[in-house]
C-alpha cells in the first residue's frame, strides 16, 4: 500500500473511532462518575440531616463504595477480557443503575452504607474496562489523544451534572419525596437505559465494526498486532508476573495520590461551598451551589485537553504527570486559607486543572508494557490501588474535619499525598530507560 494511501486509511480509521466509539464510552463514563458522586450533592442538601450523619459517617458512606469496587476490580476486568467489552460493560451499567435506583428509598445510615457498598460491587471493572477497551481500539501513537477525549467526560460530569443535580434537588416535595431522593432517581435511570443501548451499539474489537472499511480494519488489526509483538517485556502478558511487577506497583502508588486528590475534591467541594455561608456570610440557593460547584471543572476540561495534546505531540514524559501532581499538591492546602469565596474557588480551580491534566496522560503509560490478560490485570490492579484512595480520601477528610472543626488540615493531608505521587512518578521516569515513558515505545 502506498505511503500516502496508508496514511489516509490510518487517519480515517482513527477519526471514525474518535467520533463513533469515544463519545459513547465517554457518555457511559459521564453517567458512571455522576452516579458515584451523587452523594456529594445529596449530603449538604438534606441527606445528612434526614439520616442524622456526622461528617465522618458521611465520609464513610462516600468511601465504602470503593471497598466493594476494590474487591471485584481485577476479577471483573479479567471477565471483560474473556467475555468481551460489549457484553460486560453493558452488564455493569444496567446492574449499577438498578442499585443506584434504590437510593431513592434509603432510610438509615446502615442502609446507605449497604447500598454504597453494593454500588461499588456493581461498578467494579467499568473504568479499567473502558481504559482497556479504548487501548485496544487504537495503536500507541493515537492513544494519549483518545484517552484525553474520553477523560474530558469526568470534569464535564460536574460542569453539567452539578447544575442538573441542583435542578433535581429543587424538586423537593414532588411525589412526596425529598429533593435529594428525586436526584438519586434522576441520575440512576440513564445508567439502565444507556447500558441496554451499549449491548447493541458497541463492538468487541475494531475488526467487528461494520462502519469501518476492510482497509481500515486491516490497518488497525495489523498495527495493533505489530505493537503487541514489539513490546519489550514478554511477561507483560502474564497475569502472575504483572501482579508482582514493581513498575506496576509504583504506578499504582502514583495513581493513588491522584485519585486521593480527585475524590477529596469531588465529595467535599459541595459541602465546602455550603460552608461559605457560615464562613463569609454569603447566601446561596441550591441551584447556585450547583453552578458554583461546576466552576472549577470547565477550565479543568480545557486544561486536560491542551495538556494531553502536548503530551501526544512530544510523547508522554514523566513531567506530563509529575508537574500537574506537584501543582495540585501545592495549591489544594492553600485553597481554604483564601479570604473570599471567589479566591477559594479560583485556587480550587487550579487544583482541578492539575489533577485532570495528569490523569489521562498517566493512563497512556501502563499500556506500553502490558498486553493481553496482563494488561487487563495490570490496569485493574493500578485502578484498584488508586481507588483505595476513593475510600480513604472522603473518610479521612471527614474524620479530620470532625476532629479539628475545619477542612484545612484535611486539605494539607491531600496535598501531602499528591506530593508523594509527584515524587514517585519522577523517580520512575528517572530510573526507567530513556524510552520508557515515550509515546510509541515498548517500555
Amino acid at each position: 500500500m502506498p505511503a500516502n494511501t496508508a496514511a489516509s486509511v490510518e487517519q480515517s480509521a482513527v477519526r471514525k473511532i474518535s467520533l463513533r466509539v469515544v463519545p459513547f464510552i465517554a457518555l457511559m463514563f459521564f453517567i458512571n462518575f455522576l452516579d458515584r458522586t451523587a452523594i456529594s450533592f445529596a449530603g449538604p442538601n438534606g441527606l445528612t440531616r434526614d439520616l442524622g450523619l456526622t461528617a465522618a459517617q458521611f465520609g464513610f458512606a462516600a468511601g465504602v463504595f470503593f471497598v466493594g469496587y476494590i474487591l471485584l476490580e481485577i476479577p471483573s476486568n479479567l471477565a471483560l477480557h474473556r467475555f468481551g467489552a460489549r457484553r460486560w460493560l453493558a452488564r455493569i451499567m444496567v446492574t449499577w443503575g438498578i442499585i443506584a435506583l434504590l437510593f431513592t428509598w434509603v432510610s438509615s445510615a446502615e442502609g446507605l452504607y449497604a447500598l454504597r457498598f453494593l454500588l461499588g460491587v456493581a461498578e467494579a471493572g467499568f473504568f479499567p474496562g473502558a481504559i482497556l477497551y479504548l487501548s485496544l481500539c487504537v495503536p500507541q501513537q493515537h492513544r494519549s489523544r483518545i484517552l484525553a477525549l474520553f477523560y474530558i467526560a469526568q470534569p464535564l460530569t460536574t460542569v453539567l451534572g452539578a447544575p442538573f443535580a441542583g435542578l433535581l434537588l429543587q424538586a423537593d416535595g414532588a411525589f412526596g419525596l425529598a429533593g435529594w431522593r428525586i436526584m438519586f432517581f434522576g441520575v440512576a435511570v440513564p445508567a439502565i437505559v444507556v447500558g441496554i443501548i451499549a449491548w447493541y451499539y458497541l463492538v468487541d474489537k475494531p475488526a467487528d465494526a461494520k462502519w469501518l472499511t476492510p482497509e481500515e480494519k486491516a490497518w488497525l488489526t495489523r498495527a495493533l498486532e505489530n505493537e503487541e509483538r514489539a513490546k519489550s517485556n514478554p511477561q507483560g502478558a502474564m497475569v502472575g508476573s504483572v501482579l508482582l511487577n514493581g513498575r506496576v506497583w509504583a504506578l499504582a502508588l502514583v495513581y493513588f495520590g491522584l485519585v486521593y486528590g480527585l475524590y477529596a475534591l469531588a465529595f467535599f467541594l459541595p459541602t465546602i461551598i455550603s460552608g461559605f455561608e457560615a464562613q463569609f456570610g454569603t447566601k446561596f440557593g441550591v441551584l447556585e451551589k450547583g453552578l458554583i460547584t461546576a466552576v472549577p471543572y470547565l477550565p479543568a476540561a480545557f486544561a486536560l485537553y491542551f495538556w494531553s495534546q502536548d503530551a501526544s505531540k512530544r510523547g508522554v514524559q514523566w513531567w506530563h504527570v509529575g508537574v500537574p501532581a506537584l501543582v495540585g499538591a501545592l495549591s489544594i492546602p492553600v485553597a481554604l486559607t483564601m479570604g473570599s469565596p471567589a479566591m477559594t474557588i479560583a485556587t480550587i480551580t487550579i487544583t482541578a486543572c492539575a489533577i485532570f491534566s495528569a490523569l489521562p496522560n498517566f493512563w497512556a503509560i501502563p499500556a506500553r508494557f502490558l498486553s493481553g490478560a496482563g494488561a487487563a490485570a495490570g490496569i485493574a490492579l493500578i485502578n484498584t490501588v488508586g481507588n483505595a484512595a476513593g475510600f480513604a480520601a472522603p473518610f479521612i477528610t471527614g474524620a479530620v474535619k470532625d476532629a479539628t472543626g475545619s477542612y484545612q488540615i484535611s486539605m494539607l493531608v491531600v496535598g501531602g499525598v499528591m506530593l508523594v505521587s509527584a515524587i514517585v512518578v519522577y523517580l520512575v521516569g528517572r530510573s526507567a530507560e530513556p524510552v520508557a515513558l515515550r509515546a510509541g515505545s515498548g517500555a
